[in-house]
């Protein structure tokens, strides 16, 4: 699909115009964001001063918009921008949504020294300092918003995916859902709408044969599925879901992300959102896989410093030698 057709793939000309109102923290991934909207067939407007942005909405439109406002635009000013919305959500003609892109202080300030730019808010400071400054006068926008994504741990193709899920133009499509893996020590994914946690299973972590392994090697698949308790849980946990998802669709929700965890990302939690992707395919939805910190590299010897007791034991996962299971 180009991004110039006129009319993308899936909008209704008969249904209100779609309007994505996109701001965020500096550094979060905000022109990430509007080019992957542009893509999915938005015309794009970055860096508009807000004294412009009812003139912009109130021209003809045959395509959606996503209009990007942030704390470097000229006239910013966060309540502002809130009562233009308002008035923007009080026409018919219009759905307008308010996108915030996010993401930890730390994460900010290392991307803003990697590419040794310095903040908008901070010229002459130290780059926290303008994060910082940044995060008060942004916070009443990020609570007001309708989808806050979060890109901490975001690659590009992530927030990609995750962002196409949200705002595609499809209206006609099922939910969608996005399964995927995780590791606790690693931290619950904050995209996540459904979080499960799978630790409780046998760990085939303790088998030297199948460390090696992954979730998705058949070996791994038998280990996990011969403990007693998976054939009830994975009954109960699919009995759980297939009433709440037309629910879902019943009350608007486009896009669901379930998160699978346990230990280390690599075996029960693959496994489980593996098979858990292959049955919500068999319903008939829309589902992408992913698997989170299945690459992720960790020293062999942290492997070897591990106890079963450890690991059953509730240690904090700040405190637990790193580990594959």
């Amino acid at each position: 699909m180009s991004i110039t057709d006129p009319h993308p793939t899936g909008f209704n000309a008969e249904a209100p115009l779609p309007v994505v109102v996109a701001t965020g923290m500096s550094g979060s991934g905000l022109s990430t964001a509007m080019k992957c909207l542009e893509d999915l067939g938005y015309e794009a407007v970055d860096n508009l001063r807000l004294s412009l942005l009812q003139p912009l909405v109130s021209q003809s439109h045959d395509r959606p918009l996503v209009i990007g406002i942030d704390s470097r635009t000229r006239d910013f000013n966060a309540q502002s921008l809130l009562a233009e919305i308002d008035r923007l959500r009080a026409r018919p003609d219009l759905r307008v949504r308010l996108l915030f892109m996010d993401a930890h202080a730390d994460t900010l300030r290392r991307r803003y020294t990697e590419t040794r730019r310095p903040h908008p808010l901070a010229a002459d400071r130290p780059v926290l300092d303008g994060i910082a400054h940044e995060r008060v006068i942004m916070q009443p926008l990020r609570d007001a918003a309708d989808e806050v994504v979060d890109t901490t741990y975001f690659s590009i193709h992530d927030a990609r995916r995750h962002l196409a899920g949200l705002f595609h133009l499809d209206d006609g499509a099922a939910l969608r859902i996005f399964v995927t893996s995780f590791s606790y020590r690693q931290g619950v994914p904050r995209e996540a709408d459904l979080v499960f946690d799978v630790r409780f299973l046998d760990n085939p972590h303790w088998d030297p044969r199948l460390r090696p392994m992954s979730g998705l090697d058949q070996p791994v698949a038998d280990y996990v599925a011969r403990d007693p308790d998976y054939a009830d849980f994975f009954s109960n946990l699919t009995r759980l879901l297939e009433p709440l998802l037309p629910r879902y669709v019943r009350e608007g929700k486009h896009y669901l992300t379930i998160a699978i965890g346990c230990t280390g990302g690599r075996h029960r939690s693959v496994f489980i959102t593996h098979a858990l992707a292959g049955w919500l395919t068999g319903l008939g939805y829309k589902v992408g896989e992913a698997h989170r910190d299945l690459d992720r590299k960790e020293p062999a010897a942290a492997a070897s410093a591990v106890t079963p007791a450890t690991d059953q034991g509730g240690t904090p996962a700040r405190e637990i030698p790193k580990e594959g299971a």
